[in-house]
């Protein structure tokens, strides 16, 4: 048999109005957060669940932010690698015109802009970081002795042993891992790149030094410039077969951000499954757990007007 006194009804009116506070709290923690717990314990059995989710969650956002990285670096490399084939063109395109016309006044100092978009192309960078320089990201790829005052930058590359000497980049390639099973060169080396074109703008100059190109074209100019002519075609096509592999790279990084965003998507589901409160039933239970602290509440206001003395008097 259950005593009845004053002390245990105060003490069971409290303990309900404590329970109708915890409940309460909880449903205000569900509808402000929009999650059924705010930490792994309260999420009890699925706990491990949960934490498998978030694990393959930051593993995957952490491979679409690299993937990012990566194709916004190939598209700057494509821009650099287009710069360099059409300096190459251009170059062809040049000696074209000048053996049509017979004629070479301006040749070289048209030879000299060209050259310069090739070395530009090559020194592109992005995110302050030089793209064609290997591991040595901080180093311009094509880098010329300096010398006197006045000299072009075909002079200074004439003056050079050999057009590798040009070269400051070193053999390291950036390599990206783009998903668990996915490892991909991506970078490209300036010397793979422009060695052949630099050749042919060497041997320009040196032919310039030798028997200036300017005035009239003999013979002789015309067929070693006819000569250079193919190797600049040649050195055109090298260079756009470089950009069709970064081309190919850049549609390889796509179809993998697509398909790490799908399963991101998927997992984000999954994990909202476990942890997203339902927001229909979680403004219920707060309501209920309001009704039931002021009902509470009232119980203890009218205890204070109930003894167990009046009914012993």
């Amino acid at each position: 048999m259950t005593r009845v006194s004053t002390f245990g009804n105060y003490q069971t009116a409290l303990l309900h109005l404590m329970n109708a506070q915890a409940r309460g709290e909880e449903a205000q923690n569900k509808v402000n957060t929009k999650k059924n717990a705010t930490d792994l314990v309260g999420f009890g059995r699925q706990s491990e669940t949960v934490i498998a989710l978030k694990s393959s969650q930051t593993r995957i956002q952490g491979f679409i932010d690299t993937n990012k990285t990566v194709a916004d670096r190939l598209t700057m490399q494509d821009l650099g690698l287009g710069r360099v084939a059409d300096a190459a063109t251009a170059g062809r395109q040049a000696i074209a015109n000048a053996i049509a016309a017979g004629r070479m006044e301006g040749l070289m100092s048209e030879m000299e802009t060209i050259f310069k978009m090739a070395q530009d192309g090559l020194n592109m960078k992005h995110q302050g970081k030089f793209l064609f320089a290997g591991g040595d990201v901080d180093q311009q790829a094509v880098v010329l002795p300096s010398t006197p005052v006045g000299a072009t930058d075909l002079e200074k590359l004439a003056t050079m042993p050999a057009t590798a000497d040009a070269f400051r980049n070193d053999q390291l390639k950036q390599t990206s891992v783009l998903d668990e099973t996915v490892t991909m060169d991506t970078g490209f080396l300036a010397s793979d790149v422009g060695q052949a074109l630099f050749d042919v703008f060497r041997d320009l100059q040196v032919l310039h030094q030798a028997t200036p190109l300017n005035g009239q074209m003999d013979d002789a100019q015309k067929t070693a410039l006819t000569a250079l002519m193919a190797r600049f075609e040649t050195a055109a096509k090298d260079v756009v077969d470089i950009q069709a592999k970064n081309g190919s790279m850049q549609a390889r990084v796509d179809t993998l951000l697509e398909s790490q965003e799908s399963r991101k998507i998927s997992v984000d589901t999954m994990l909202s499954g476990k942890t997203d409160a339902n927001m229909a039933e979680a403004v219920t239970e707060l309501e209920m757990a309001q009704i039931a602290l002021q009902a509470s509440a009232q119980v203890i206001s009218q205890l204070r007007q109930v003894s167990l003395l009046d009914y012993l008097r």
